[in-house]
């Protein structure tokens, strides 16, 4: 959890601040530790930005880069657009559910991984595909996702 001041002192590095808003919040999300903004870090934003409230809310609940609840430290975000449906996306999705052990939208119980859709990632060409970080994985089978988990619990990528 963070402390007020560590809120401020994010904010307060960022010029214009309302202009910075969401580099405001992804790095408060990413200093928190599992990738989320509490309720009481929004309304510190708020306050230190001398903004609604209900506009972090805004931002928190429209972009899915955004969890107002505790997450992995990877998120597996899995492509929900048209070509990745057609190319069999729910068969990547059981992969991932029944090699972690969660469901889509859950956390495992070790903090390591939350499965999550998100949009387009831009693999149309190596569809179904699946994003972890930064890092895009395509044309996937049952192994790959098999070796992909364990390459990240033994120390990510």
């Amino acid at each position: 959890m963070l402390t007020n001041q560590q809120i401020r002192d994010v904010v307060q590095k960022y010029e214009d601040g309302e202009e910075n808003i969401l580099a405001i919040l992804l790095k408060l999300q990413e200093a928190s530790g599992q990738n989320y903004i509490s309720e009481d870090c929004a309304v510190e934003v708020a306050k230190e930005l001398n903004i609604p409230a209900s506009k972090i809310y805004d931002l928190l609940t429209f972009h899915s880069m955004f969890s107002t609840k505790p997450r992995g430290k990877y998120i597996i975000e899995i492509c929900k657009s048209a070509p990745c449906h057609v190319n069999k996306s729910r068969e990547i999705v059981k992969m991932f559910e029944n090699e972690l052990g969660i469901k889509m939208g859950e956390t495992t119980a070790d903090k390591l991984f939350t499965l999550q859709f998100t949009s387009c990632i831009g693999a149309c060409d190596i569809a179904p595909a699946a994003k972890i970080g930064e890092k895009v994985y395509g044309n996937l089978t049952k192994e790959d996702v098999k070796k992909i988990i364990q390459e990240y619990r033994e120390g990510g990528k």
